[in-house]
C-alpha cells in the first residue's frame, strides 16, 4: 500500500531529556507523522467515516507527548506511535519524526530528533 495521510509540523511543549533543566521544564518539540492507510474507501465515498480522522490522531499525539517525562526521544516516539495505533485499527504503519527545537548542545543546531517507522503488530496468537 502506498496511500498515506501526512501531518507536518505539530508543535507541542513537553518534558523530555536527561539533563536536570530538561527534567524540570517543558521544551518545544515538533512532530511529523505519516499514516499508511487505505484511502480508496474515502476517495470513493467522500465520507469521514471511511478514513482516519487526523484531528483524533493529533489529539492522541499531543496527549502522548504530554503524558509525563521520559529521558529519551526514542522512548517518547515509541509511546507516541502506540497512541496513534490506538486511534484507528485501519492504520497499517506509523512513520513518526520527533524533534527537540532547542537541543541542549553547545553548537548552532536547529534541532535533534528521532525518526521511527513501525508497522502495526498482529494481536493475539
Amino acid at each position: 500500500m502506498n496511500d498515506r495521510i501526512e501531518l507536518r509540523g505539530l508543535r507541542v511543549v513537553a518534558r523530555v531529556g536527561v539533563l536536570p533543566h530538561e527534567q524540570a521544564a517543558d521544551q518545544p518539540l515538533e512532530v511529523d507523522i505519516d499514516l499508511e492507510v487505505d484511502l480508496d474507501p474515502a476517495g470513493a465515498s467522500d465520507a469521514l467515516t471511511d478514513t482516519v480522522d487526523y484531528a483524533a490522531v493529533l489529539d492522541a499525539v499531543a496527549g502522548a507527548l504530554r503524558a509525563g517525562h521520559v529521558d529519551l526521544l526514542e522512548s517518547l516516539a515509541a509511546r507516541t506511535v502506540d497512541a496513534v495505533f490506538a486511534v484507528d485499527e485501519r492504520i497499517a504503519t506509523v512513520d513518526l519524526a520527533v524533534r527537540k527545537l532547542r537541543p541542549p548542545v553547545p553548537h548552532d543546531l536547529a534541532s535533534t530528533g528521532v525518526h521511527v517507522v513501525r508497522p502495526r503488530r498482529p494481536v493475539g496468537p
